[in-house]
């Protein structure tokens, strides 16, 4: 038996138990039992009553005890539309702003105006469905277009070798298809300031999970248009201005000058100079760059001379960081600089 299995036969048989109790019982801490107890009240297994410390958890034995989640949907024609409008529209309808945190509240209606921008403007497509939700934990929006698709989109612009290549313009950041109107930012803090975002089109899904400062990418069946699933705590810590701190402080003059690669999303074994000429499209429209070499296993000579001597001594103003990598990848790069960067 697991350890939320534990918690939750220790639930059903004292029909009332606290957090405490449970850590006591189980030997594990409070932020483990609470982590247990989040799944089991979002899968509808645990009944919560009250807040904060004072809390007890039920079994969930009956529908009528279950907290359900609340939820709102609705299509819209895009035609026209304006994203804050729908926002504030929906988050009446659900009472919103007594739910969320203030810092949950600006995150939510920052990255919902942006996504449903992005599907007005940019997806072709004539309408979209809108939903809202929050639960006793999480706050989520899910937009879904029927038009061209996010990667396509990026891929046909930029006359990439595939839709997967997309993937890497888009997480650098300042990647748009209509720089008239757009700075190409909005992708890029929407994916940073969720917990976790989906971003799916076509056969890709693109998932970054924020908890765990990691990044991934699905193949899954095949579906038109773009979905954006977001989903925040509705009391977040992490704020907006946070965020842009991080990526358009103040050194930068609070522009956007700052970016973090993770290098694995365009190759876990990165060995040529052509792939590294694909890595650094565009990224000398920053002022500081961060390659996250997370899950690389290799880099070859040729890879690591572009990147740490080549494009360095073509752009002596940009500052180039990397983080995460494997001890026996620190020689190569060190081999192909006068001097260590890390």
């Amino acid at each position: 038996m697991n350890t939320k299995e534990k918690i939750l036969r220790q639930i059903e048989i004292k029909q009332s138990s606290t957090g405490k109790e449970l850590s006591e019982l189980l030997g594990i801490s409070r932020q483990a039992v609470n982590k247990h107890l989040k799944e089991l009240i979002q899968n509808r297994r645990v009944f919560k009553v009250g807040t904060t410390k004072g809390a007890v958890y039920r079994p969930a034995t009956a529908k009528s005890e279950v907290e359900p989640a609340r939820r709102f949907t609705k299509t819209y024609l895009l035609a026209g539309l304006e994203e804050d409008v729908v926002f504030q529209e929906l988050a009446t309808l659900l009472n919103l702003k007594s739910q969320l945190g203030k810092i949950s509240w600006d995150t939510a209606y920052y990255a919902f105006t942006e996504i449903l921008n992005n599907a007005i403007e940019h997806s072709e497509s004539k309408e979209c469905s809108v939903s809202l939700s929050v639960d006793p934990y999480r706050f989520n929006f899910v937009i879904r277009d029927f038009g061209i698709g996010i990667f396509y989109s990026v891929f046909s612009k930029f006359s990439l070798p595939s839709e997967n290549a997309a993937i890497g313009e888009l997480i650098k950041g300042k990647t748009t298809t209509m720089k008239e109107r757009h700075a190409g930012e909005g992708v890029f803090f929407t994916s940073k300031a969720a917990d976790t975002v989906f971003f799916r089109s076509h056969r890709i899904n693109l998932i970054f999970d924020n908890l765990r400062r990691d990044i991934f990418v699905e193949e899954r069946r095949f579906m038109k248009g773009t979905q954006v699933d977001f989903g925040i705590s509705r009391h977040s810590k992490r704020g907006l201005d946070k965020l842009f701190e991080e990526f358009a402080p103040e050194e930068f003059e609070y522009r956007f000058e700052k970016t973090r690669v993770q290098v694995k999303l365009f190759k876990e074994a990165c060995i040529s100079r052509s792939e590294a000429k694909r890595l650094l499209t565009g990224l000398d429209k920053f002022g500081e760059i961060t390659l996250d070499f997370k899950g690389v296993k290799s880099i070859g000579q040729g890879f690591a001379d572009e990147v740490f001597r080549v494009f360095k001594n073509a752009h002596p103003e940009i500052a180039i960081k990397s983080e995460n990598l494997i001890p026996s990848l620190e020689p190569i790069i060190n081999h192909v600089v006068d001097n260590k960067i890390f």
